[in-house]
């Protein structure tokens, strides 16, 4: 049977609308402000073996990695109607304890399952050392609660018991359950929408077009990647340190293309560290996937075939690859950036007009944490702040924005204000950041908060001590800078660090600008 072009892009949209409308059912309903406000989450849509079909727009690092935890979670599982799997487990496919996945089978009269549901949100505490759940680590146990896949609703009805030792094992657990809530609407959202898919057009319809996507997807990766010259492109970069006084921990990544297929190979990057800046294989294979798709043209779907031209080796033991139970919190966060940023430097060999220079590098984790002074009760903030993306051949890079593996907005700060006893006392784009260049990068973020009540804060940054690159000529961004306000007294800090802070101490950070691109020449743009 051929699929029929009107038909493929009809599904094509379909797929996607389902993922899409899972996210919108999450965001209306979550709870805290990570998800609501900054929309910290990920929804996608899997056939019945655990291969993506449709995802929405949301985070990349989440949605290369999903498809793992998707797989865990129905190995060797009898699921019925109803059913939902919970797990976070960063060793099955998960990214840090804090992003918890659901899945949830799809039946259609009596059948199935046909399809698998799934959304990944980054909940802002699920215990551990410090709030926040995002500490400077040296082992997982000390970053909260370790998930494996469990049931924690059973044929329509919930688990309370397990839901009930997740609560009493987190520092805000009223957040925490209204976030879980809106997690499992999210999937019966999905459920409904594919369901009415499945009845509208059947099982076989769906289930043929669903395949045809994802060989399509595929089928067009391998097209470009012929595309692409033929060679093995090797580059080199580091993380600045992994808070434990490692020093730089560098990561190198070699391209190889050939034909239809591109292999990416990770030897001779450092071995795993004793921090928490390890990034599992499925961090790795998102940041490779993440890459990849940026090559492709826009109305490709993002799915399953995508990766089928992928190759990527990741020697175990390394930070790229970690091995159980070495510290993640930041390797999700901090060293995903950093592999994209070796990935792109090393294609930027093979297509120097297409590849940016590097953007900011970092996320800039913040968490602050303790008890409000006007409710009594426990809070817990967690923030990524945006920085200046890569100038490219053609543009300018972007100010004050999130770039590369992840993709949220910012904590309005009316919203912040309102639901911590946090002030904020400057929020502006930090000017005359970015590289120069024939094109700019783009300028970094000044965010300044005051606290309201005694808390502890922990950062996990980078690019303090190595600046983002520029390409061609282009100067480097400027590194970013951290810094606290006591007693009207100011003290630089670390890129990763945690802290006890007072009342009205003022905590200040200056994120990264973008590299710039090419040096100009007789107002004509050289590419060296």
């Amino acid at each position: 049977m051929t699929p029929s072009p009107i038909l493929l892009e009809v599904f094509k949209h379909r797929f996607a609308s389902v993922a899409e409308e899972m996210g919108v059912t999450l965001n209306r309903t979550a709870f805290s402000p990570n998800i609501k406000e900054r929309r910290d989450y990920s929804c996608a849509l899997f056939d019945n073996t655990g291969e993506m079909i449709a995802q929405a727009a949301h985070i990349p690092v989440h949605l290369g990695s999903m498809p793992l935890s998707v797989k865990a979670a129905i190995h060797n599982q009898t699921l019925s109607e109803g059913d939902t799997i919970i797990l976070n487990d960063p060793f099955q496919g998960g990214t840090h304890l804090p992003d918890i996945t659901l899945v949830a089978p799809v039946f259609v009269s009596g059948k199935g399952p046909l399809f698998y549901v799934a959304n990944r949100a980054h909940h802002a505490d699920v215990g551990g050392m410090s709030a926040g759940s995002m500490p400077l680590s040296t082992s997982i146990f000390q970053e909260g609660m370790i998930i494996p896949p469990l049931k924690i609703v059973e044929q329509g009805v919930l688990n309370r018991s397990l839901l009930s030792f997740i609560l009493r094992n987190v520092r805000t657990p009223v957040e925490r359950e209204g976030d879980f809530a809106a997690q499992l609407m999210a999937n019966r959202t999905g459920i409904a929408r594919a369901t009415e898919l499945v009845e509208k057009y059947s099982p076989e319809t769906v289930s043929f077009y669903a395949k045809s996507l994802i060989a399509y997807s595929e089928a067009i990766t391998r097209h470009v990647i012929t595309a692409l010259p033929d060679g093995a492109y090797s580059f080199e970069d580091s993380l600045e340190d992994d808070g434990q006084g490692s020093g730089a921990i560098p990561i190198r990544a070699t391209v190889r293309i050939k034909g239809d297929e591109l292999g990416i190979d990770f030897s001779g990057s450092a071995g795993q560290t004793p921090g928490c800046v390890n990034a599992v294989h499925a961090i790795t294979l998102s940041c490779a996937m993440y890459v990849l798709r940026t090559l492709l043209p826009q109305d490709v779907p993002t799915n399953a075939g995508c990766m089928r031209p992928l190759v990527v080796i990741t020697p175990p033991g390394t930070v790229v690859d970690a091995r159980f139970p070495a510290a993640v919190a930041g390797g999700n966060v901090e060293t995903s950036q950093r592999i994209v940023d070796t990935i792109l430097g090393a294609l930027s060999q093979a297509l120097p007009g297409a590849i940016p220079a590097a953007s900011q590098g970092t996320m800039n984790n913040l968490t602050i944490g303790g008890v409000n002074p006007v409710t009594r009760e426990p809070f817990a903030y967690y923030e990524t702040i945006g920085g200046g993306t890569g100038a490219t051949a053609t543009a300018d890079g972007d100010s004050a924005v999130h770039s590369h593996m992840t993709n949220t907005l910012n904590t309005p700060v009316e919203a912040l204000e309102y639901s911590y006893p946090l002030t904020v006392t400057q929020y502006a784009i930090r000017r005359n950041s970015g590289g120069a260049g024939a094109h700019r990068g783009g300028d970094g973020i000044i965010r300044e908060l005051r606290l309201e009540s005694d808390a502890e804060v922990t950062l996990l940054s980078e690019r303090r001590s190595t600046a983002p690159y520029g390409l061609f000529g282009g100067s480097p961004g400027k590194k970013g800078k951290n810094s606290v306000t006591q007693n009207g007294q100011s003290a630089d800090l670390p890129g990763k660090f945690h802290l006890k802070l007072k009342s009205g101490d003022r905590l200040r950070i200056e994120t990264p600008g973008g590299g710039g691109y090419g040096t100009v020449k007789n107002n004509n743009l050289f590419i060296c």
